[in-house]
């Protein structure tokens, strides 16, 4: 017998079938760095429509975890996809370098700041920790296939970028939004420095709930009980307050009651308490008393009555106040104001001062009786004991709550009165400005506008100031006497800012005053304090949008998790209004938290964290990134080593499907072997046309952020329309007919305009491999996919197209045969599909459809033979899923073709030519062109 294996077309291509992406990356990787791909694409799109997404700054401090991964993947896909649109999209990263977990690892190594070595020594050893971070960071990512200005990204402890974050505070206070205030803000215990709100998160915490006895003076009493009708029971008489911060108790300087809310006495068995009448009942509970209602009293009738403190010998007021609410505790708050905003405000209208009894570490000074040296985290089990011992602890018990902690040393946080300086956001509208250019954002998803309206409708003064050594100094000259900054303070922190420039931020602290101040410098002290970290990231649009080259202001996008409407979108936009009066981002996209298949936060103590190395040393960093983009972001993103494994098989058959495109391209020069569209035969023509439309939808979807609408479009185009499909059907005439055939042709000029397309729809998401498959592709292009845009799939006209309904009702002709013939296979009746004749039963409509194939309705059915009936003629065939179709299937009684397979009447004919049909010989000996797939 002839071997004509050697007269088929059949697939070949380097390209490999395995992807080997922990192996073969690093070596593009290398490629990209050393021909300075990102700089070449800089080059490319000059001049061009710019879109600036600006990077929000990771911390420079640790690993990169699973998070950073999925952030910077999200960026990337973006870069890219706005880059094949043609945009100029130049990408900056950078990173926040100052705060205090740096200060704590220095700490570590070398000992405190001032203690043990020197300041400038301390904050020179920060830098270099914060550089080394950086790098390894850097490393990591660049590894993720993340392009970028690598060699050039900004720091907020480059020289530079510290001198600019100073003039951003200079233009902060030009515009007249910089205050200073004595008032409680959030104080870190551990850290020894105030926080913002943009700092604080909160965890449950196990605290004390008590109930506590403020006895009345005997005036008091007198006086209550002819408010309250002339009698109001019998027995000693106290003011009941409920807590869980006994450690607040020695700063309590008052009562306060709200003016509007009706109290009652109640008597119980050897005592009579006041409480808020709507509480009455809830506080009798929790404190186990019965007890009977003896008199009534408004809350306005309480005002400046007397009561003694708890355990000190002194008298407080009971004051009014509309924080005082019935939603929980007893109607009557304990005021402390050194220790609460509410408290703060309300002791202020009434000339109430704040003690000061807590230092920067959290422990009583010699100025507190009774507790002086000991610490707020230890003293409660002292105050509830000494309550108890002055008989005035009605009830003990604990709680847990949820309770603010620094969400850097995750400790609990107090709220302490010190001077710090805040930007204000009353002063000049700043606030309602904010809440004006946030609705002119476009926030994605849409719940994102909910959590930023909540964040700045809440929105206290921004405390800025931290008494901290590594950070951006607050580089004011105060008057010793007025306390007021110096008049020319914005033109001053100019002059500062170029001295930073050149020195950084020491020359601040080592200044003297008179090289700026001359005569006057007598009159000044410098501020000590350091910028909130949250400032450093929030000016990154004065710092690295308006003045570095190349970019623009305001930013397209931000992109970052949803934890930033907290952070650094908030910062960024009250930065942005108080320098600029305007949003520094036209868009603000949100992704959400990684978690585990079972919905659990990524935790070391659980076991469940995936990182990300992990994965690029296992499976690459395309299936890293085509997990990123197969997951809606805008939700909990699920990640486990199962699904990454189902991910990676997705990869498997996206590559295996390029694979075969290429394959089929074996010998084809698109210069000399590309047909006109017009000759195209018809399943071509769909094909084409199929890939067209899909990638006006892709498009779309990398314009709208759909990534994940992407993965599954792709994925059914390849596992269901081309290899389902139109893949299954062309390979008899891919390998069979004259290797220059137009049916041959016509199959490959659609291979070849689908895969220039396909390369790029994945070229965002799996940059590996789109890069690695564009050195396959035949015919002269760019050195890298990275280079191109779009490519312009010719869109065919409707008369050249057979309908979609026309195809889709064949597309489900061929599944409902390819069912029958596996059941007839699995019987045993036949072997393979060529070994069968189909007839096909069906109504007028879809008849009509299945003739026009003619002949080539074997070769889609992928069988020998077929024949098509009216199903009024379907006696005895078999139904199918398929409404006005039936099919009966029977083995061919004709020998098989040994070149193509199928079973003809024809295969020995011609003499010269006894194993192989009339259709192969033609093709064999050219003795003619078959009409194929017309």
């Amino acid at each position: 017998m002839t071997d004509y294996k050697v007269t088929l077309n059949l697939p070949e291509t380097d390209f490999p079938m395995r992807g080997n992406l922990p192996q073969r990356e690093p070596a593009i990787l290398k490629k990209w760095q050393e021909t300075k791909l990102y700089e070449k694409i800089r080059e490319a799109r000059a001049g061009r429509e710019q879109f600036i997404l600006h990077d929000g700054p990771p911390y420079a401090n640790g690993d990169i975890h699973i998070g950073h991964s999925v952030n910077k993947i999200l960026k990337d896909i973006i870069i890219k996809s706005k880059t094949l649109s043609g945009f100029d999209a130049p990408y900056v990263p950078g990173w926040d370098c100052h705060g205090l977990p740096i200060e704590h690892r220095v700490e570590k190594k070398i000992g405190k700041a001032g203690v043990k070595v020197d300041h400038k020594t301390f904050r020179q050893k920060c830098r270099e920790y914060a550089a080394k971070q950086v790098e390894g960071q850097k490393k990591d990512f660049v590894r993720l296939g993340v392009f970028g200005e690598w060699d050039n990204p900004y720091r907020t402890m480059d020289y530079q970028f510290e001198g600019d974050i100073i003039r951003a505070l200079g233009r902060v206070v030009k515009n007249g939004h910089l205050a200073r205030g004595f008032k409680p803000v959030y104080w870190s215990v551990v850290g020894g420095s105030a926080l913002a709100e943009a700092e604080v998160e909160y965890q449950d915490k196990t605290s004390y709930s008590i109930y506590v006895c403020y006895p009345a003076t005997e005036d008091t009493a007198l006086a209550i009980a002819d408010a309250a009708g002339g009698h109001a029971g019998e027995g000693p008489l106290s003011v009941v307050i409920w807590t869980t911060t006994p450690w607040t108790l020695p700063s309590s300087q008052a009562v306060s009651v709200n003016a509007e809310l009706e109290y009652v006495v109640v008597q119980t068995a050897d005592r009579r308490l006041l409480v808020a009448e709507a509480l009455k009942d809830a506080v009798l509970e929790q404190v186990g008393l019965e007890g009977e209602v003896v008199g009534r009293i408004r809350g306005a009738a309480l005002e400046h009555l007397k009561l003694d403190h708890p355990f000190y010998e002194k008298q407080l007021p009971m004051i009014l106040g509309d924080h005082v609410t019935t939603d929980a505790g007893t109607g009557c708050v304990h005021t402390a104001p050194d220790h609460g905003p509410d408290d703060f405000q309300v002791g202020k209208r009434y000339g109430i001062d704040t003690l000061n009894y807590i230092d920067d570490n959290g422990v009583y000074r010699d100025t507190a009786p009774l507790f002086a040296g000991e610490h707020v985290y230890k003293v409660d089990d002292k105050i509830v004991a000494l309550l108890q011992e002055r008989g005035v602890l009605l009830q003990q018990g604990k709680i847990e709550h949820s309770y603010p902690h620094c969400w850097r040393t995750k400790t609990p946080l107090i709220y302490r009165a010190t001077p710090q300086w805040f930007v204000s956001m009353q002063q000049n509208d700043l606030l309602q400005n904010a809440k004006k250019a946030a609705d002119e954002v476009q926030w994605i998803p849409g719940w994102g506008k909910t959590r930023i309206d909540a964040m700045l409708e809440g929105s206290p003064d921004w405390c800025i100031s931290r008494q901290r050594t590594w950070g951006v100094p607050i580089a004011l000259f105060v008057n010793k006497e007025t306390h007021e900054i110096h008049p020319d303070t914005p033109a001053l922190m100019d002059k500062v800012a170029e001295m930073v420039d050149a020195e950084g931020m020491d020359v601040w602290f080592d200044l003297d005053p008179r090289e700026l101040l001359g005569d006057e410098a007598d009159q000044y002290q410098k501020a000590t304090d350091t910028l909130d970290v949250w400032f450093d990231s929030g000016v990154t649009h004065y710092a690295v949008l308006e003045r570095r080259k190349g970019l623009r202001f305001p930013a397209d996008l931000y992109l970052e998790g949803s934890d930033q409407h907290r952070g650094w979108f908030q910062s960024s936009l009250k930065t942005s209004i108080a320098i600029n009066d305007c949003a520094p981002y036209k868009q603000v996209l949100t992704h959400g938290f990684t978690v585990d298949a079972h919905g659990r936060k990524m935790s070391k103590s659980i076991g469940n964290t995936v990182a990300p190395l992990d994965v690029i040393n296992k499976l690459g960093a395309d299936v890293l990134r085509l997990w990123v983009s197969a997951t809606d972001f805008s939700g909990e993103m699920a990640v486990s080593d199962e699904i990454l494994k189902r991910t990676a098989d997705s990869y498997r058959r996206l590559r295996n499907t390029a694979r075969f495109f290429l394959s089929n391209l074996a010998g084809f020069d698109p210069e000399k072997d590309l047909l006109p569209e017009s000759e195209l035969l018809a399943l071509d023509r769909w094909a084409l046309d199929k890939a067209a439309r899909l990638q006006e939808e892709i498009q779309e979807a990398y314009d709208n952020y759909q990534f994940h609408q992407i993965y599954q479009k792709l994925h059914n185009f390849c596992v269901v329309e081309m290899g389902g499909f139109y893949l299954d059907i062309i390979k008899d005439r891919q390998y069979t007919t004259k290797e220059d055939s137009a049916a041959r042709r016509s199959a490959q000029t659609a291979l070849y305009h689908i895969i220039q397309a396909f390369v790029r729809w994945i070229a965002p998401i799996m940059s590996f491999t789109a890069e690695e498959l564009w050195q396959f592709i035949p015919g002269a292009k760019a050195e890298s996919i990275f280079l191109e845009e779009w490519y312009p799939l010719p869109k065919l006209p409707a008369e050249v197209v057979k309908g979609a309904d026309y195809w889709a009702a064949i597309a489900e002709v061929k599944t409902a045969v390819n069912k029958v013939l596996e059941e007839q296979r699995g019987a045993g009746a036949i072997g393979g599909s060529l070994q069968a004749t189909v007839t096909l039963f069906a109504e007028d409509d879809l008849r009509e459809k299945l003739l026009e194939l003619e002949d080539e309705l074997r070769f889609v059915l992928i069988c020998s033979s077929t024949s098509v009936q009216p199903i009024s003629d379907a006696a005895g065939a078999e139904s199918t899923e398929m409404d006005g179709l039936k099919i009966t299937v029977s083995k061919v009684d004709h020998p098989k073709c040994a070149r193509c397979w199928h079973y003809r009447a024809d295969v020995g004919a011609r003499a010269g030519h006894p194993d192989i049909c009339e259709r192969c010989i033609e093709n064999v000996a050219g003795e003619g062109e078959v009409r194929h797939y017309a």
